[in-house]
């Protein structure tokens, strides 16, 4: 009576291999945290576990300062050449185009905060360290001459290793331009606001990154010129621990604020309020 017996065969079990995209977790580079990628970005790319602020790109930035649907990005024509012949220089440029996009190390637009109309200029450190070459002095200067033609607020939002070597002195007169810019700026009495980012050295924080109506910073962001090895052989002097962080400079009055990430679009517009004396739903006149 075999036919009345089921044989049981031993059941193989189901595997089936998933597929995890590599770049689906991320490591707090400061505590070593690991989440999602969607959980920091969710948090405005802040670590939520030790509150360090991680590096963003420039186009993050304005998404978090203006106003949704607001975001009219401005002179995206101009691109770096290499006017100085400068060895490998084009070979650097297509790779950072390649890995950033065309926007060179700054992109610069005007759109809204809470309704106040606002021209922003913000750097990308994943475009050649955020480098200030002609480009980036040119979009900075027409963003500020429409700000003068509009008597909008500028905001600058810097991110840099310094000039671009690979410029030389067509680099570093792009401080003097954008200097002279805010200048105007200054004598027309239409606001500017420097937000530092990590990190802000060499000839962007010789010039415009220090010369806001007001100067604030993200935690722990590194400010300075030179490099501590660079400043300690020149002084000759034992540097204090973390003598180049927003929160050190603060201290010594060279900063306004340190404002949190979450903080920064409120803080922003409640400087601008201050300044223009408008409430942030208020039409605002160009006469």
């Amino acid at each position: 009576m075999a036919w009345f017996r089921k044989e049981r065969k031993p059941r193989q079990p189901r595997r089936e291999k998933l597929e995890i995209p590599r770049d689906t977790w991320v490591k707090c580079e400061a505590c070593g945290h690991t989440d999602i990628r969607d959980s920091f970005e969710r948090n405005l790319n802040v670590c939520p576990n030790c509150d360090y602020h991680r590096r963003v790109r420039a186009s993050d930035y304005l998404s978090i300062l203006l106003d949704e649907d607001t975001i009219d990005e401005t002179e995206t024509e101009l691109r770096s050449t290499d006017p100085l012949n400068f060895p490998d220089y084009p070979a650097r440029l297509k790779k950072s185009i390649t890995n950033a996009g065309d926007q060179d190390a700054v992109i610069t637009a005007t759109g809204r905060l809470a309704g106040m109309p606002l021209n922003v200029g913000a750097m990308d450190f994943a475009f050649m360290g955020g480098s200030m070459g002609s480009v980036v002095g040119e979009k900075l200067s027409r963003l500020g001459q429409h700000s003068l033609e509009k008597k909008f607020p500028l905001v600058i939002i810097s991110a840099s290793g310094g000039a671009r070597m690979q410029e030389g002195v067509l680099s570093l007169m792009q401080m003097a331009k954008v200097s002279a810019m805010l200048s105007m700026l200054a004598e027309r009495r239409i606001p500017y606001i420097s937000v530092l980012t990590n990190p802000t050295t060499g000839g962007v924080s010789a010039s415009y990154a220090m010369l806001g109506d007001a100067i604030i910073a993200e935690p722990g962001a590194v400010i300075g010129f030179a490099g501590p090895r660079v400043i300690k052989s020149t002084i000759g002097q034992d540097l204090p621990d973390g003598f180049q962080t927003a929160e050190f400079l603060l201290e010594h009055g060279m900063l306004d604020a340190v404002v949190h990430r979450h903080e920064l679009k409120a803080t922003v517009g409640r400087l601008l309020r201050h300044m223009t004396g408008k409430p942030a739903a208020t039409g605002w006149s160009a006469a």
